[in-house]
């Protein structure tokens, strides 16, 4: 890394206990092949406590590190990472780059986020963030990629999924303009960032790209995907993968949280009917361990209890796109 002070673009990487994940990571961000001065690679480290921050300062000294008092999640962790691009002020980059602990970018991914981002200011296009092509780090029987997410989809029913999954790499169907960024590999634009406030960390972990994407369309940016920026991910490998209960809590109680704030009534009220006949269903049957169903349960009392605020957003949210 170099000194320069106004670097065009900051790749933001969140870690919690993921020493073993960040060499990979790292290694592939300080190898892009963007102009000198140009990238700056910010790592939030979420209190780790496995030698993560002697990693650091032994491998990777040009790389800026924060350190939080806590672990603030992933969406605390991109919050605190931001908070001065979102502030705003003389010297902050021009873009923000996303990149998850467990995955890394082929050399020339950030700049071909960067140049898909120009070009549509260029072109005069509201285009606020860049989700790249992500693929997974494991192949099928074949040897074949697969991919991992081409940006983020909302069923009808209100689950949010990455498009195009599973689908062998070059055959993916999505277009360029897609419905929400993929959180671990995208490019953000910092007046985009600014204009809708960042990233919501009391969401913690999941949905908070999916919270982000629904504020960037109302107020009217547009969010597009570029084929040619690839990332390669170790998927869950940074939660520990399953279905846990730290999983299904955080899932369920900010799909409804952000779906409330956001989404059609039709849609919020199929997933919460989705999300409580399912609490039931393995309640009843047993098909799911005990600690899991009670993460179900003890998000949709936590989802109850955020309601007012959720739907506070909400009118207000209406209020504005009726100014």
């Amino acid at each position: 890394m170099n000194g320069a002070s106004s670097p065009r673009v900051r790749v933001v990487v969140v870690t919690w206990d993921g020493a073993h994940l960040l060499p990979d990571c790292l290694d592939s961000l300080l190898a892009q092949d963007l102009p000198e001065g140009h990238l700056e690679v910010l790592v939030v480290d979420n209190a780790s406590t496995d030698g993560t921050t002697a990693l650091l300062a032994a491998r990777y000294p040009g790389v800026r590190v924060l350190v939080t008092e806590a672990n603030l999640g992933f969406a605390g962790g991109v919050a605190a990472g931001t908070a001065d691009v979102v502030a705003g002020g003389p010297g902050l980059p021009e873009h923000v780059v996303l990149l998850n602990n467990d995955a890394w970018f082929e050399k020339d991914a950030v700049r071909r986020l960067v140049e898909t981002a120009d070009g549509a200011a260029a072109a005069d296009e509201r285009v606020g963030a860049v989700t790249a092509k992500v693929l997974l780090a494991e192949r099928n029987d074949q040897g074949r990629a697969l991919v991992n997410s081409t940006g983020n989809v909302l069923s009808a029913a209100g689950a949010a999924g990455d498009r195009d999954y599973g689908v062998p790499d070059g055959e993916e169907a999505g277009g360029r303009e897609v419905f929400g960024l993929y959180g671990g590999a995208s490019l953000l634009r910092a007046e985009a960032l600014r204009e809708v406030g960042g990233f919501d960390a009391s969401l913690f972990l999941y949905y908070e790209d999916t919270d982000l994407s629904f504020r960037l369309r109302r107020a009217g940016w547009s969010i597009v995907y570029c084929g040619e920026a690839v990332a390669h991910h170790r998927h869950m490998a940074s939660t520990g993968g399953g279905v846990s209960p730290l999983f299904r809590y955080y899932n369920t109680r900010n799909s409804l949280v952000v779906l409330t704030r956001y989404a059609a009534w039709p849609v919020v009220l199929r997933s919460a009917a989705r999300q409580t006949l399912g609490a039931l269903r393995h309640t009843v049957l047993g098909t799911e361990p005990r600690p899991v169903v009670s993460a179900r349960w003890r998000a949709l009392r936590d989802y109850a209890r955020a309601l007012p605020e959720a739907l506070r957003t909400r009118r207000e949210g209406s209020r504005h796109a009726g100014a």
